[in-house]
């Protein structure tokens, strides 16, 4: 087996990796947690610093490579790790929708893309990274499958697993089987080292195809017992690793204030109860929590979350809409440079060609996806975590900064 460094997946690959992509370790986390994506024992560690020192990790779905690069450039702003996760829906749109997708072939190929553009990228902007993958009903075990068979593979090589982790959505199975599957596969994942996060409780709202809107109340919360359980059988998973996304009225989307009822004491509670049935002093936290439907929770809500145990909290309608506004932006901006080729105020024979160049809607939004993540780090009191300081400001070597597409120099390329 050859051997390969930890934290330098880019050099395996020849791409050059200096300045912060290279350093060993961070002042303000353990030695094992490196730049670029954990696995592990790393992960285990980070999640850890998490619980004990009062903040949770955001977790983004991601789509394209772009939205994948502006949750790295705010982690790094931001001083902080992230989490990006794939969902299956996600996964065959960064395959491409012309692709087919018969027994998954296309989220296979697309998780399995994007896992290796983020393990390319994650060091260059000299961040810790999980990768990850969102939702995945029992109907889709066979997407999880296929990535668990290129994680083995690459595990082969490397020594360890191409993901961080896996989540396994059963919610809507009979508890004893939801259990014993996610038992099965994370006896498998065990073997490579992966995290695996157990979903137990529905989660309401509608997210990527799954429409949970019209589920019974008393479905969208966890009870202590059954969180019980699902620690005590997966606990007796030898190496297990795994965390707990439990129901505390969490709902996948934005609603109006008031519509949403959540209720994070449950989870001190279940700290309580399982610390009680394993011995443990009773203020602590045995449990790693994750946080289901974050986009539009009251701040309340989530520093209560994270007091009792939550590490992980999943953000995707926002950073959807924050992606979406920098693209309206900036058509509001420049709309009369967008309509035509050539034409517009400042005269009909000058061309839009550095107007409607995609990549400055693309960067546009990238930019206010990166201010909308910058409040959510705030929000779950990740900010500075890792002890690097301010980031420096990018130097472009194609030309100087630009501000708007004007302040293009003659034939040089937008930035």
């Amino acid at each position: 087996m050859r051997s390969l460094r930890m934290g330098l997946a880019a050099e395996d690959m020849g791409i050059p990796c200096e300045g912060e992509c290279a350093i060993g370790e961070y002042p303000k986390m353990p030695a094992s947690v490196h730049p670029g994506v954990l696995t592990g024992q790393s992960v285990v560690d980070l999640l850890e610093t998490a619980k004990a020192e009062g903040f949770a990790i955001p977790a983004v779905n991601c789509v394209t490579s772009s939205s994948i690069n502006a949750c790295l450039e705010a982690a790094r702003k931001n001083d902080a790790p992230i989490i990006i996760q794939f969902s299956s829906g996600g996964s065959q749109f960064y395959a491409g929708k012309g692709l087919d997708n018969t027994d998954y072939r296309a989220a296979i190929a697309g998780a399995v893309s994007g896992a290796y553009h983020v393990r390319a990228m994650a060091e260059q902007y000299g961040v810790p990274v999980l990768l990850h993958t969102d939702h995945c009903a029992k109907k889709l075990l066979p997407w999880l499958d296929g990535m668990l068979v290129a994680s083995e593979r690459y595990f082969e090589t490397h020594g360890e697993p191409l993901f961080s982790s896996h989540m396994i959505d059963l919610s809507e199975e009979p508890l004893e089987e939801n259990i014993e599957i996610c038992k099965s596969y994370l006896e498998r994942m065990s073997k490579m080292g992966m995290l695996l996060e157990m979903e137990l409780g529905i989660t309401g709202g509608e997210e990527d195809g799954v429409d949970n809107e019209d589920v019974a109340q008393e479905e969208l919360y966890s009870t202590p017992e059954e969180i019980w359980e699902v620690y005590k059988e997966l606990s007796t998973v030898p190496n297990a690793r795994f965390t707990v996304a439990a129901a505390f009225g969490n709902v996948h989307g934005v609603y109006a204030p008031g519509n949403v009822k959540l209720d994070p004491t449950i989870l001190s509670k279940a700290q309580t109860y399982v610390g009680k049935q394993l011995g443990m002093a009773e203020d602590s936290k045995p449990v790693s929590f994750v946080f289901h439907g974050g986009s539009g929770s009251a701040i309340e809500d989530i520093k209560t979350s994270i007091t009792a145990g939550v590490i992980k909290m999943n953000i995707d309608t926002d950073t959807q809409w924050s992606y979406w506004s920098g693209i309206k932006d900036y058509d509001a901006q420049y709309h009369d440079y967008l309509q035509t080729q050539i034409g517009n105020p400042e005269g009909d024979d000058k061309p839009n060609k550095k107007y409607y160049d995609p990549r400055m809607p693309v960067r546009s939004a990238e930019t206010s996806t990166v201010d909308r993540l910058k409040q959510c780090f705030e929000d779950l009191n990740c900010v500075n975590v890792l002890g690097m300081g301010e980031a420096e400001e990018p130097s472009n070597v194609l030309g100087p900064e630009m501000d708007r597409p004007r302040g293009a120099r003659r034939g040089g390329l937008p930035v």
